[in-house]
């Protein structure tokens, strides 16, 4: 055996050896990130797919549904137990984060998502709730009134992804999006992403409020680190232009009260590009344009949103 060979050959069997530590890892930090953050709520069946959901209070319904990269813990951290006095809240995790299943392996649009919740609703015996939906939430929580007339009392729309933009996707989502990336990139991010990172990036999407204390380790990064939840958040991410292209020409019949709250210093969803034509495309809208606030309205101001939420209700008649 030359000594090419051999090289190739340790070469090889290096790769192997790093690659078999990669999986160990990522499949270590999963178990982990579920015994540190496990499940909130309890677990319900739709089409023969797992979805996780707590509900608390009582009075109107009121459902919830969080960003990209997220899950429910986003709005268990202060929100909902804000409006569990007032309303019976249910928050989620959306198809394929935190702890609801998948339902494909190609990323849930935000068309099939919003039919997921509806029928998991009406198996609950949640009637004609009023829904907030968070930035990617927002156009699920919009396909799901397209999908559904008459059925969702209201929206209330939190920076809320709802018109088409021009900036292309990131390489990180390109990447993350690809067969290939699915395959390689999912599991080295799980098993090496450290702890920095993530709180790097919750920071950004915070700015230039602080993260509120306690939120970063209370929101569970270890579970949007999964390997399938990156998988599907970045095919996710992948499609929603698209997919808001579909659902712009369905605004013109939506006949809802609508509020829609959004932070002029966001730089994550723009206020320009989605919610000033959004407040003029839906014939129920209301825009509160936010003075300073950056892409969590429902924490840098939740007496804000709570108002915005008890206006929807009032128009829906349900106050």
């Amino acid at each position: 055996m030359n000594t090419g060979t051999v090289i190739v050959l340790l070469c090889a069997a290096t790769l192997l050896g790093l690659w078999v530590v990669t999986l160990w890892r990522a499949a270590r930090n999963e178990v982990r990130a579920r015994e540190t953050h496990p499940p909130l709520g309890r677990f319900v069946m739709v089409g023969g797919k797992q979805l996780h959901l707590l509900q608390k209070g009582q009075g109107p319904d009121l459902v919830l549904i969080h960003g990209a990269s997220g899950n429910m813990r986003d709005f268990t951290h202060d929100l909902m137990d804000r409006l569990a006095p007032s309303y019976r809240v249910t928050v989620l995790d959306r198809p394929g984060l935190g702890y609801s299943q998948r339902l494909d392996r190609d990323g849930a649009t935000i068309f099939e998502q919003a039919d997921h919740l509806a029928a998991a609703m009406a198996d609950l015996g949640v009637q004609r709730p009023l829904v907030l939906g968070h930035s990617y939430g927002g156009a699920v929580a919009l396909a799901w009134a397209a999908r559904q007339p008459g059925l969702v009392a209201g929206l209330v729309l939190l920076a809320a992804a709802s018109n088409p933009w021009n900036t292309p996707l990131s390489r990180y989502y390109k990447i993350l999006s690809h067969p290939l990336g699915q395959r390689l990139a999912a599991p080295i991010l799980t098993a090496w992403v450290p702890q920095r990172v993530v709180t790097d990036t919750i920071a950004q999407i915070f700015a230039p409020q602080p993260i509120p204390p306690g939120y970063a380790d209370y929101i569970g990064a270890g579970l949007t680190l999964q390997r399938d939840a990156l998988r599907e958040n970045a095919l996710q991410r992948a499609g929603i232009l698209a997919e808001i292209d579909q659902l712009v020409p369905c605004y013109a019949g939506l006949d809802l009260p609508v509020e829609i709250l959004h932070g002029d210093r966001d730089t994550t969803v723009g206020l320009a590009i989605h919610s000033i034509p959004l407040s003029r495309q839906l014939t129920g809208a209301r825009l509160c344009v936010m003075e300073g606030v950056g892409h969590s309205p429902h924490h840098a101001d939740p007496d804000a949103v709570l108002a915005a939420i008890d206006r929807a209700a009032r128009r829906a008649a349900l106050r």
